[in-house]
């Protein structure tokens, strides 16, 4: 699973927008996160550039060894 945290606040709603594809929402129905399951069969997690993404904190649920 790779979870990026888009704002800082508390999930009070979530919603499936698609297979696999989870949007958790705060209070005022702003997504704050985005949950992508599975996300290693679909995106090389050792290659993820994430540096120009504006997003407060990024979570794996598994390590990833990277080659130097």
């Amino acid at each position: 699973m790779l979870y990026i945290k888009l704002a800082s606040g508390v999930s009070t709603e979530s919603e499936e927008v698609a297979p696999g594809i989870v949007l958790d929402f705060d209070e005022r129905n702003q997504v704050i996160g985005i949950e992508i399951e599975d996300a290693s069969a679909f995106i090389d997690l050792s290659r993820l550039d994430v540096s120009a993404l504006p997003i407060a904190n990024l979570t794996l649920s598994r390590t990833v060894p990277v080659e130097a």
